[in-house]
């Protein structure tokens, strides 16, 4: 069997593996647009949280394996066609993920100093594509309309002082501008209440450690009870997060000078200004039955200098890939698209889960994958990656291997300064000439 997968991050990575566990021999090209692997686990994971970026030493073995390349630096619907990849491959798998911001729809979310949480996201963690998204973060508050993890990573990052980011591989750029940046106020924003909210308690515990932060929650917004409409699976999760909110609001506020304001059950009607960002306009609601949340008509303004909206992203497919624009996924029956294509991790489901619920669903789509070749009636082996090699050639694609991915990697490294384990590249050009230095 040869395979394609697009996509280099956790979802497609799982999916060789499984893959080559349980067919040894197939041949698998993974194929990615950047010059670097590992998809969000590089640019979106929080860079605070190098533990968590650990896992990329598992895909490393997965690269180790005789018949795995990668291929970067190789755009789908640019470098190479997705009809090409089909006619080459006896499989391919998508694994693209979301990385377009979802809209609020309402009116000014076009001003200036609105960002989206991937834009922002991929600002500090260096992505090539977002590198130049902010020059200054100005004006005393910030607000981030969301209520999951991301959300909690934007805050704590702007939060964070130098000394706090320094043994992380937050981008120099980035780190630069927080050190300049005159944000007192952050504000986290919800439509509905903190039992809806999607944090992890780990993760909304983090705050409470920061040393230069006090923590206003409201105690009238905190529920006594969770409420018949979450899961059994999830009180005990749910539970804590009340608990730590609870913590948080019988805490002294002292003198220190940034605050952390949680903001439940207020919905975004507007973001307020002529050129930039000067407030929200916000109307309160009130959770219905199975958490749904209802608009009241009470309206009030924050006034806000910075705008980041956390709700969510869709996919942006290739030309030909079908998609489902109500879902904003690759068009699929769980998994597959058509025959010999199938999608795996946000570009199926849509953005959620964390990184380890990839692994399962990677052992769901192979047993898939692997059932259908084997059932299918009339299949001929097609050429696989000699083909696509030959095309890139010829249109004089400079494609990075994974020893020339090593070589980036250990110039990342060297360029990395007072503690911090690496110093992105966030240009592409400079990724290119690290990987093919004396080449």
């Amino acid at each position: 069997m040869n395979v394609a997968i697009v996509g280099s991050g956790p979802a497609g990575l799982y999916v060789a593996e499984e893959l080559a566990r349980q067919r040894p021999g197939v041949r698998i090209d993974v194929f990615d647009a950047l010059p670097t692997p590992y998809g969000l686990v590089r640019s979106g994971v929080a860079p605070d949280h190098l533990s968590t970026k650990n896992v990329t030493r598992a895909f490393d073995r997965t690269f180790d394996r005789e018949h795995v390349r990668f291929l970067g630096n190789v755009t789908l619907g640019t470098d190479v066609s997705y009809d090409e990849l089909k006619a080459a491959y006896d499989v391919v798998v998508l694994s693209i993920g979301a990385n377009i911001d979802r809209r609020l729809g309402i009116p000014g979310e076009h001003l200036e100093q609105v960002y989206g949480a991937a834009a922002f996201v991929g600002w500090y963690n260096g992505h090539p594509d977002c590198r130049n998204v902010i020059a200054s973060l100005e004006g005393k508050a910030l607000a981030v309309l969301g209520n999951g993890n991301v959300a909690l990573d934007i805050v704590r990052i702007v939060a964070k002082t130098a000394d706090e980011l320094s043994e992380s591989d937050i981008s120099r750029h980035a780190a630069a501008v927080l050190e300049r940046s005159t944000i007192t106020d952050l504000y986290l924003i919800g439509r509905r209440g903190p039992v809806e909210a999607s944090f992890t308690s780990t993760e909304l515990a983090e705050l409470g450690e920061l040393g230069r932060c006090d923590i206003i929650v409201d105690p009238s917004q905190l529920p006594d009870g969770i409420g018949p409409h979450i899961g059994e699976k999830e009180i005990k999760a749910k539970e804590r997060n009340v608990e730590i909110l609870r913590d948080y609001a019988k805490r002294e506020l002292g003198t220190k000078p940034v605050r952390i304001h949680f903001l439940f059950c207020a919905a975004p009607q507007a973001v307020i200004g002529e050129d930039r960002v000067r407030g929200l306009l916000l109307e309160r609601t009130r959770i219905v039955e199975r958490g749904r949340a209802e608009l009241t008509g009470e309206r009030f303004e924050l006034p806000v200098d910075v705008v980041v909206t956390a709700i969510g992203y869709h996919t942006k497919p290739p030309t030909g890939v079908p998609f489902d624009e109500t879902r904003g996924v690759i068009a699929n029956d769980e998994g597959f698209v058509e025959p010999g294509v199938y999608v795996a991790g946000w570009s199926k489901h849509g953005p959620k889960g964390v990184i380890g619920t990839n692994r399962t669903d990677a052992k769901q789509l192979v047993g898939r994958i692997v059932s259908d070749f084997d059932r299918s009636p009339d299949r001929v082996t097609k050429p696989g990656g000699d083909s696509i090699d030959a095309l890139l050639r010829e249109r004089k694609v400079r494609v990075v291997d994974f020893d020339a991915w090593r070589r980036i990697a250990r110039a990342e490294q060297a360029r990395a300064r007072n503690g911090k384990p690496s110093e992105k590249f966030t240009d592409v050009a400079e990724m290119l000439d690290a990987a093919f230095m004396g080449n």
